[in-house]
């Protein structure tokens, strides 16, 4: 298993555009893949998982992946949330 965490940054947090751009990016990949938050973790292929989670700027996530390409979902995962979905 391979993750990492990282800090939400951008103003409006995960909505509806950057959580679908998300669940996107994270079935591109093999591996399971979740998000830890507040306590929760939830699957990151599912966009209603996500955005039930209510993740608003300055929440800390963890993103975990399990499977043949783990550290490159992982890796691809992070940089989307650190980019703040490309928003700002």
């Amino acid at each position: 298993m391979t993750e990492a965490t990282t800090t939400i940054e951008n103003k409006t947090g995960i909505h509806a555009r950057p959580a679908s751009v998300f669940v996107q990016t994270a079935t591109k990949f093999k591996s399971k893949v979740q998000i830890k938050a507040k306590g929760k973790t939830v699957d990151a292929k599912s966009i209603l998982m996500i955005m039930s989670m209510g993740l608003v700027k300055g929440t800390e996530i963890t993103i975990c992946a399990d499977g043949p390409d783990e550290a490159d979902a992982v890796n691809a995962l992070k940089e989307l949330v650190d980019s703040k979905f490309g928003e700002e």
